[in-house]
């Protein structure tokens, strides 16, 4: 059932620049998630509105790989809300949560493709699991897929272990598009890959955003790969998202964990490589970390 959005509010999930226009795709809501007497999330707010890229990074331990999975509905909060598409996530069950994670796509960090099937038959995996479509149309479009994330026809009757890292993450890619979804979910899409190939994978993502007007949301460690697709950066830090803004903004904020990521040299050459106008941001942020 849908709901009712939420009124405006201004918290670390919900900056006060972004107006109540913008359609809200995911909610999270006073998220908190234990494991045990582990607190590994704690009253997290966050929002992801269509058609952006949403990044999330954090320390190793920050939470980054629980807050994904709770928004994807691998795993439940302990408390808290999650809506996407407007629809409570954590009320659905079965048939229903099924219905639900049909309208995105979950890439894994290291593919997660299935090693006794052939490179397309994984890519059909999810429309043949709909037990509604032709075998020959899931075929065609399995191979749409493949060409569409830059793979060869030839490629197709492959097998995982004849696939080298960035032929896995594309494959993982053309499946997490088979079933023409809206909302995207990318674990370290880069992690693995050579800068070549993570350049290449990197361009494709992007390319592929603007081409079908996904709205993702990322999971990264990679600088350079979230310097290149984010439009807004989530940083997860005591179990909390601690902002969530354009890099820009995210850089000016006073955390130790922005401060060390982002203002220490290779961030400082990452982001300066963005041009003049950045340069000045990295300098000016330097300069008042440097004063404190």
């Amino acid at each position: 059932m849908t709901r009712p959005r939420h009124p405006h509010i201004e918290h670390a999930g919900v900056p006060a620049a972004i107006t109540p226009a913008r359609e809200r795709v995911i909610e999270v809501r006073s998220v908190t998630k234990r494991y045990g007497k582990v607190t590994v999330l704690d009253n997290i707010d966050l929002d992801v509105f269509r058609g952006e890229v949403l990044s999330i990074v954090g320390g190793s331990g920050s939470g980054k790989t629980t807050l994904l999975r709770q928004v994807v509905g691998l795993e439940k909060p302990t408390s808290g809300t999650i809506h996407i598409f407007g629809e409570e996530l954590t009320c659905q069950v079965g048939n229903e949560l099924q219905s639900m994670r049909n309208r995105w796509g979950m890439q894994f960090q290291h593919g997660a493709l299935f090693s006794a099937l052939s490179v397309i038959d994984n890519v059909a995996l999810p429309m043949r699991e709909l037990r509604t479509l032709p075998d020959a149309f899931v075929q065609r479009v399995a191979m749409l897929k493949l060409q569409m994330v830059g793979l060869k026809s030839t490629d197709a009757d492959k097998m995982p272990s004849d696939l080298s890292g960035g032929m896995i993450k594309r494959v993982a890619l053309a499946r997490a598009l088979s079933l023409e979804p809206e909302l995207v979910f990318l674990d370290e899409p880069t992690a693995g890959l050579d800068p070549r190939a993570s350049d290449d994978y990197v361009a494709l993502i992007r390319e592929l955003r603007q081409e079908l007007g996904l709205t993702v949301v990322m999971v990264t460690h990679d600088l350079d790969t979230l310097v290149a697709l984010s439009d807004r950066i989530a940083v997860l830090a005591d179990r909390k998202v601690v902002a969530a803004k354009p890099l820009e903004q995210i850089i000016q904020i006073d955390h130790p964990f922005i401060k060390e990521y982002f203002l220490g040299e290779r961030g400082k050459r990452a982001l300066m490589a963005l041009g003049p106008q950045m340069t000045e941001a990295v300098a000016a942020a330097s300069l008042s970390t440097q004063e404190d």
